[in-house]
């Protein structure tokens, strides 16, 4: 006797949107919205544009209003009916993305899960701004932190503690606390330190300010900026540093002598 197979067993995929720019979507991310049945994602953040790809026969919801629980549901519910849900969260779903207590619960109910990694919203400044945050003779490392908010920060990891290493260092959802930062930060940079704010990095209303960190409070003020903004710190952002080694003609590596011309 044959027996007629089964709904299509789907798992449900954690999917990084990126920073805004829908041709920032990966090629994945993009086949995926192209083929969800129920798309959840987070409304107050995500730009609407990168749903255009999303099959008008979808279930958009968005998370925004939605508790945990809600969009567990949704979720649990979409793969018991073999249909393809994509739980859409904005940038690299691995930074801030509380995708963990999800796939935790998700999993534990016998759903299996799959994350598929995004463009951060950091990389996409670093783009705007046309820097590399590891320069050469002035920064080998960068820090990507936040300050307590809702979210508490571990002591071992307070800002002014960070801002003893003099690195290259990102602040993700900081904006609003623009005085606290520039007073922790000084713990540690100087006060002439650059800094540059990105709004919205890679959306169509992006914007971008530069200053000094004695400045940071005022600079965010007065653009009115609060939320959906990165404040980087660090003298990456006007060094030039030393010429990487890595292209030099008298440095050899395993694909080139050296001794050749500079």
């Amino acid at each position: 006797m044959k027996m007629s197979p089964g709904p299509p067993v789907h798992p449900v995929y954690f999917v990084g949107a990126g920073p805004g720019d829908p041709e920032l979507l990966t090629l994945k991310a993009a086949r995926l919205l192209r083929s969800a049945q129920v798309v959840v994602y987070a409304g107050s953040l995500v730009n609407p544009t990168l749903l255009d790809g999303v099959p008008p026969s979808a279930s958009l919801r968005d998370s925004s209003g939605m508790t945990l629980g809600e969009i567990l549901t949704v979720l649990e519910e979409t793969h018991r009916q073999g249909h393809l849900a994509v739980r859409l969260h904005t940038g690299e779903s691995s930074l801030y993305g509380a995708i963990a207590e999800q796939i935790e619960r998700l999993e534990a109910r016998g759903v299996p899960c799959q994350v598929v990694p995004g463009v951060s919203s950091f990389q996409a400044a670093a783009a705007t701004l046309k820097r590399e945050f590891t320069v050469p003779g002035v920064s080998q490392t960068l820090i990507l932190t936040r300050v307590a908010g809702k979210t508490p920060v571990p002591d071992q990891e307070s800002l002014g503690g960070l801002a003893a290493h003099g690195s290259s260092l990102c602040l993700f959802l900081s904006a609003a606390m623009a005085a606290e930062v520039e007073r922790d930060l000084g713990r540690g940079y100087s006060p002439d330190t650059p800094v540059a704010v990105v709004e919205k990095a890679s959306w169509p209303e992006e914007r971008v300010i530069t200053g000094r960190l004695s400045e940071l409070t005022a600079m965010i003020t007065e653009a009115g900026i609060t939320r959906t903004a990165l404040i980087l710190v660090g003298r990456f952002l006007e060094a030039g540093g030393q010429r990487s080694r890595l292209y030099h003609g008298r440095f050899s590596h395993s694909h080139r002598p050296g001794g050749a011309m500079p």
